[in-house]
């Protein structure tokens, strides 16, 4: 058996608590906007953090004051902070052992002499330190080296879209060997500013629940606040399958929307068929009674559309130049 060299046993170590933290958790990753996850007590699910008022030192134990700036030169932050603190040494279920938890600003916590391992964490940024307790009491500043990025989208030409049907998801830029990102913040609502380390993070924005999705990298300054906006090419579609134009659209019928290239974009079943689409040539084609109906259609940014599949042999198929075909029996 190879000995750990002190790159590999702090590596180890790294892992662990992050493993930890994210059992603590619940799995899921920090709160955005102005949330804070309330972290558990040890042997429980969940805790309520209280703020403490002054109190006396537990005997033997030391009071150890624990604050955090976004950079060197900003204030201490007086609120929205977790700090958790770990025993260094893994207990007999593999994890670090949780000491202690608190939420808010500056905390002072009385701690027993020894070895312990500080973690802070500001909505998905965070950073660790390992601290040892003596015999006087001590003062612990962490430097988180984090900003915030706050999201939104638009199409082109500026047109603001429904929070309700943009997500956008947070990843890291680089992928890891197996050619995927590692998530950092899934499904985040437009205008949820997000507290994220420094650095350069790749964001998908999603609009409706198709095909309309563009990505971007985008960099997070220490102590600032990005706003980025991401533009969409696409537009929201309607379809109904009627016996004449303007006419009631039947139940019971079964959708299947094509790109130009036959590749299937989306199915469903009932007498509309509605989504957003990202630019370009489709084709829908809408099955009733053992009858099938298509037409061709294109889809431009920001412009919504109706479109009707008539039933009537001789308007059962309209092209997008107009054409009119017969069903397809």
């Amino acid at each position: 058996m190879h000995e750990d060299t002190p790159f590999t046993a702090a590596r180890r170590l790294r892992a662990l608590l992050a493993a930890t933290i994210l059992v603590f958790c619940g799995g899921a990753a920090f709160a955005q906007s102005g949330d804070v996850p309330k972290a558990p007590a040890p042997g429980t699910s969940g805790f309520t953090a209280t703020e403490r008022g002054p109190s006396l030192p537990f005997v033997g134990t030391q009071p150890v004051t624990l604050s955090a700036q976004l950079t060197a030169e900003s204030p201490e932050l007086s609120r929205g902070l977790i700090w958790r603190i770990f025993k260094p040494e893994a207990g007999d279920d593999g994890k670090l052992p949780l000491v202690m938890a608190e939420q808010g600003g500056t905390r002072t916590f009385d701690l027993a002499p020894g070895s312990y391992l500080v973690h802070a964490a500001f909505g998905r940024a965070g950073a660790t330190k390992r601290i040892s307790v003596g015999d006087e009491p001590r003062t612990e500043n962490f430097v988180l080296d984090a900003g915030g990025l706050k999201l939104n989208a638009t199409l082109a030409g500026g047109s603001r879209l429904a929070p309700a049907k943009v997500r956008f998801d947070i990843l890291e830029a680089d992928e890891g060997s197996d050619g995927e990102r590692a998530m950092i913040a899934p499904q985040v609502r437009p205008n949820s500013v997000v507290r994220l380390n420094a650095g350069v993070y790749h964001v998908v924005s999603y609009y409706g629940q198709v095909n309309a999705v563009i990505r971007s990298d985008i960099r997070i300054d220490p102590g600032k606040l990005t706003v980025a906006t991401m533009e969409h090419k696409a537009a929201q579609l309607s379809m109904k399958l009627v016996r004449a134009a303007g006419g009631e659209a039947i139940a019971d019928t079964a959708w299947s929307v094509l790109t130009e290239s036959g590749d299937v974009v989306r199915e469903s079943v009932g007498p509309f068929a509605a989504m957003v689409l990202a630019e370009g040539d489709y084709t829908v084609i809408a099955n009733n009674r053992d009858r099938i109906y298509q037409r061709s259609f294109t889809v431009k940014s920001g412009q919504d559309e109706d479109i009707e599949l008539i039933t009537s042999r001789d308007l059962a198929d309209i092209g997008a130049d107009g054409t009119e075909k017969a069903p397809v029996e």
